[in-house]
């Protein structure tokens, strides 16, 4: 049986992503909403940046390409009934949507949970377009997953927060010697070129 290679897997994900009229840019969109009150040297960048690192979790992947394929089998009429009118219509009482795509924020704790419940309320942004019934496109599970993205996103963010501050200070101190404001986005910079390679004998241990 084949094996299948994660990048495989990364690059079905956002292509099906953006044929079905998500851009990753809608998601961070509402990451940053969901922040920047929190964090008001935020930039949108780093909120991309936090999407495009949640979507590398093989278990939001796996949720994504699963919820986007039984919409997409809705829309063709493909599935037994009832779960086709079930799925088609969104029933109010069906939440195995819901469930799909909670359990892909459970990783980032407590925040994730009750930011994905918020999204998944407010419906913000790109959700609330997904979660309208228009013509015969099917977004059942998508909505929830397109929320699930946004507050494992935003949940990186806020816990990257929480150790910076704890690391250099308050978000808006100058450091000595340092003339330039810090902010999240070069503390991300930071953190990643800090990143030592394993070496070989760590490897193989």
């Amino acid at each position: 049986m084949r094996r299948v290679h994660s990048t495989e897997v990364r690059n079905a994900v956002l292509q099906k992503l953006s044929q079905r009229g998500v851009r990753l840019e809608d998601i961070a969109e509402i990451v940053y909403e969901m922040q920047a009150p929190y964090n008001p040297s935020l930039q949108m960048e780093v909120c991309l940046e936090s999407v495009r690192a949640v979507l590398e979790k093989r278990e939001l992947q796996h949720a994504i390409l699963v919820g986007i394929e039984l919409d997409m089998l809705a829309e063709q009429r493909l599935l037994s009934e009832p779960l086709q009118t079930i799925v088609a219509s969104d029933e109010g009482l069906f939440g195995c949507d819901e469930t799909l795509a909670l359990g892909s924020v459970l990783g980032y704790g407590s925040i994730g949970v009750t930011t994905f419940g918020h999204l998944d309320k407010h419906k913000i942004g790109i959700i609330k377009r997904l979660d309208t019934k228009i013509g015969n496109g099917v977004h059942t599970f998508l909505d929830d997953l397109v929320a699930s993205i946004a507050a494992s996103a935003s949940s990186r963010i806020a816990h990257k927060h929480r150790d910076w501050e704890e690391e250099i200070g308050p978000p808006f101190e100058l450091i000595a010697g340092d003339t330039e404001k810090p902010t999240i986005s070069r503390v991300f910079e930071e953190t990643e070129s800090s990143v030592v390679p394993l070496s070989a004998e760590e490897n193989a241990s």
